[in-house]
């Protein structure tokens, strides 16, 4: 049996049992006018004893239909038609000896036909109403052959057994309708249940944040991607304006105007940029609304690998096209600069040539980077031993002629591919190098343990990068060198991320500037 029958048959039990209840009530109220209504016929004399005895006979078989009702036994239908027979037994025998159906207590045949057509939802109503029709026409005859012709009326009995048939019937129609309405009202419940669970799973797959906030501004449903770009996890019906403020206000703003649909808002820490977007459930823009957010940090993610994704199918063609001629051009400006040994003005032409010829090599040899960061072998690196060879190779090649500072304890130990981590840091120390003031201590590395991370900082002395320029510090082909080729950096954090690790720009309190690598940080979150 499915849960649904089980609790349908339940349902159908529960009914009975209050069917048994009205039984008893009806009990209750025919004894007692049997001694407060003593100027009725049935309730004087002889007439009251009978009526008391055929009441105490209904009352015990109400009691036993108690019993049979917790047992569950027999089964419903035939227990229904078993206290529906004793019922109209119970009634034609009262109204019989209470004065026939002059009493007025064959009435009560009625609502007891009603109450089991719709306990039954229809089933054997019909059967019922005949039943009750038989005993009307056997008490009618009972009464031809034992009493005074002159007092009986056939017409109320006919009148009663068409009354019987057609509240049956009734019955019969309202349980129909009823039954009707539940299976629907089950179906719409089963619709509104798959709907609310499609819904959910669609708002969990939407990539941007979610909130649902009705006109109260209270916090109806909202995704794990709200909780992420947020960092917060409000209560369900909780106050947008308690919880989440910097998202209230621009909504009370969109409630008022009603114009613009999108806003820039900053979280509680300062760490992300979002825009919001309110969209109204309904024309009304008073009622519930969904509030979406996009973090503009991943969009610009997107748009960066959208860019480097067309630009890395034309690496290969670019290596092959531009490296060759680039090769003759910068071997036909050595044969030059050979010969312009007397002329001042070729050697400078010669020399503008070589310059751009190899811009453009250190260039396309940035562009093929791109497709080889993701090549990674990483592994346990000694960080305080490998910075010791990095500072002795970096000195030696660049003739910087002044040591790192270095900062490292000697059980650091972080995973990195060796390799990308020479890259990395060899861009940021030349760049370092480049713009600070080249003295002893100017250049230093720190490494330092942070929130569970193991945290390298690559400090200069020199100026720091502006405002308006840190937000596109890591773009591609971001620079603020006439001969640099803007791919360093964001090269840089590439690799780092590959590796699990985030490189960011610090603005130090003391001045200077401040590189810094996380390592062990994937996107922000920890791997």
């Amino acid at each position: 049996m499915t849960q649904t029958n089980r609790s349908i048959s339940e349902a159908l039990w529960r009914s009975l049992a209050l069917f048994n209840v009205f039984r008893l009530l009806t009990i209750i109220g025919l004894m007692v006018g049997i001694y407060t209504f003593t100027h009725a016929s049935w309730a004087r004399g002889d007439e009251r004893l009978v009526i008391s005895a055929i009441l105490g006979v209904y009352t015990l078989f109400a009691l036993v239909f108690i019993w049979a009702i917790a047992k569950r036994w027999p089964r419903f239908d035939l227990q229904l038609s078993c206290q529906v027979m004793v019922d109209i037994t119970m009634i034609v025998g009262l109204m019989h000896f209470g004065g026939g159906i002059k009493s007025g207590l064959g009435i009560l045949l009625l609502p007891y036909l009603a109450a089991a057509g719709l306990i039954a939802r229809g089933r054997m109503s019909l059967f019922h109403a005949s039943i009750a029709t038989i005993a009307l026409l056997l008490e009618l005859s009972w009464a031809y052959l034992t009493g005074d012709v002159d007092e009986i009326n056939p017409m109320s009995s006919a009148l009663l057994s068409i009354a019987s048939f057609a509240v049956a019937w009734l019955a019969f129609r309202l349980s129909r309708y009823a039954e009707e309405n539940r299976v629907l009202a089950e179906q719409r419940s089963i619709d509104l249940a798959n709907l609310a669970q499609v819904n959910e799973r669609i708002l969990q797959d939407v990539s941007d944040g979610v909130f649902v906030v009705d006109e109260q501004g209270l916090i109806r449903q909202y995704n794990e991607q709200a909780v992420r770009v947020t960092g917060l996890r409000p209560e369900i019906g909780s106050q947008l304006s308690a919880d989440i403020p910097e998202l209230s206000a621009p909504l009370a703003r969109w409630r008022l105007q009603q114009g613009v649909a999108t806003e820039l808002v900053q979280t509680a820490d300062g760490r992300n940029t979002l825009r919001a977007r309110f969209v109204p459930l309904s024309a009304d823009g008073n009622s519930s609304v969904l509030i979406y957010l996009e973090d503009m940090a991943r969009l610009r993610r997107e748009a960066q690998q959208l860019k480097l994704a067309a630009l890395g199918r034309l690496t290969a063609n670019l290596a092959h096209e531009i490296r060759n001629p680039l090769g003759a051009i910068s071997h036909a400006a050595e044969l030059l600069q050979e010969e312009a040994n007397e002329s001042p003005y070729l050697q400078k032409l010669t020399r503008i040539i070589t310059d751009n010829s190899q811009r453009l090599e250190r260039m396309v040899k940035d562009v093929l980077e791109l497709n080889r960061r993701d090549r990674v072998n990483r592994q346990d690196i000694k960080l305080a031993e490998w910075l010791a060879t990095f500072n002795e190779q970096f000195e030696l090649q660049e003739k910087t002629g002044v040591a790192i500072s270095i900062e490292c304890d000697s059980h650091v130990l972080v995973r990195f591919d060796s390799g990308h981590l020479q890259q990395v840091l060899w861009n940021l120390a030349r760049n370092g190098w480049r713009y600070c003031t080249q003295k002893a201590g100017s250049l230093h590395m720190v490494v330092t343990r942070q929130h569970d991370f193991w945290v390298l900082d690559v400090v200069n002395d020199g100026p720091p990068v502006p405002a308006d320029a840190q937000s596109q510090l890591f773009e591609p082909f971001f620079t603020t060198e006439s001969k640099g080729t803007g791919l360093g950096l964001y090269i840089a954090r590439e690799i780092c991320a590959a590796n699990g690790a985030l490189l960011e720009y610090i603005s130090p309190p003391n001045g200077g500037a401040c590189f810094r690598i996380v390592f062990g940080y994937s996107d922000g979150q920890k791997i």
